[in-house]
């Protein structure tokens, strides 16, 4: 069953209170959007609600977190990453403070929202910190996977979700259990391609494609943008040579910069990027992605236009 990403949230954050963990969450004024709200109405002592003031929300989930919680922060992503990008540079990340910041509605898949609430850039802006652990799930059990994982691990996390509901990749007893996590979902030999969010299922969907061309594509989840899992990355790498990083974020800062800044140190081969260069428009997902190549289509094209 296709779910958001988004909506593994609130649940996820109530199934962590009922087991005992001490988490909060911390809202800027979206909590029905960002499922937080759940929380509000079951554990009202559990949830602070401080209005459109995203960075007053990291001021106040940082001082939480001093006091020994584990904190959580809800917000569409280009409000709770870019407009208190200094908050979370100096309060948070400075000090290594357990705040989990976990913003909802990424990407062009926001759609008809248009490019003001796309958020294109916030894992270049998350991965530059120091301290930052950058996590893009793909599917509703992977989005609950790193939010358990980021609830049991010290320190700050970027959990990046989206909006649109995506099919099921992961079965319901998937956990993370390593920091640097990326895994293949699907062997192949001629061809990487490495995804990571809304664009793993495309790049599944893509192989398909390409498969009855006979052309054999690996497909690798990089779910732990920072840090990277190198030795899954080198791995498939080593074995097609040809790597096609596929992001639903710009090209610039983000996973595909990731990747490539690692082949280049450890394993030189021929890497290309698949994003976005610039904004976004108002449109559907769906024809957001077709537009742009960044759907299963889109995506065999590039494939065969790197193996011509």
């Amino acid at each position: 069953m296709a779910k958001a990403t988004r909506a593994a949230f609130g649940p996820t954050l109530l199934e962590l209170i009922n087991e005992g963990v001490d988490v909060m969450a911390v809202d800027a004024d979206l909590a029905g959007s960002t499922t937080t709200a759940k929380v509000a109405a079951e554990y009202p002592d559990r949830f602070v609600e401080v209005g459109i003031a995203e960075q007053n929300m990291i001021g106040v989930a940082s001082g939480l977190a001093l006091t020994g919680r584990t904190v959580f922060t809800g917000s569409f992503a280009v409000f709770g990453s870019g407009r208190c990008w200094e908050q979370i540079r100096n309060t948070v990340c400075v000090s290594n403070l357990d705040v989990k910041v976990c913003p909802t509605h990424a990407g062009i898949t926001v759609g008809p929202d248009g490019e003001t609430h796309q958020a294109l850039e916030d894992i270049s802006l998350m991965r530059v910190l120091p301290h930052m652990r950058v996590l893009v799930p793909a599917d509703y059990n992977a989005a609950r996977a790193a939010i358990r994982f980021a609830a049991k691990t010290p320190g700050p996390f970027y959990v990046r979700m989206g909006r649109e509901n995506l099919p099921e990749v992961y079965g319901e007893d998937f956990a993370i259990d390593s920091e640097a996590f990326a895994q293949v979902v699907r062997e192949g030999s001629d061809v990487s391609i490495m995804a990571c969010g809304v664009e793993l299922a495309h790049a599944l969907k893509a192989a398909e494609l390409l498969a009855e061309e006979g052309i054999s594509a690996e497909v690798v989840d990089i779910m732990s943008v920072k840090p990277l899992d190198e030795e899954t990355i080198l791995a498939s790498a080593g074995k097609t040579g040809l790597v096609l990083t596929v992001e639903e974020h710009s090209i610039y800062g983000g996973m595909g910069s990731a990747v490539a800044e690692l082949l280049a140190e450890k394993q030189p081969c021929r890497v290309s990027r698949l994003g976005m260069t610039g904004f976004g428009q108002s449109g559907t997902a769906a024809d957001l992605l077709e537009h742009y190549g960044l759907d299963a289509a889109g995506i065999a094209a590039r494939v065969r236009e790197l193996l011509a």
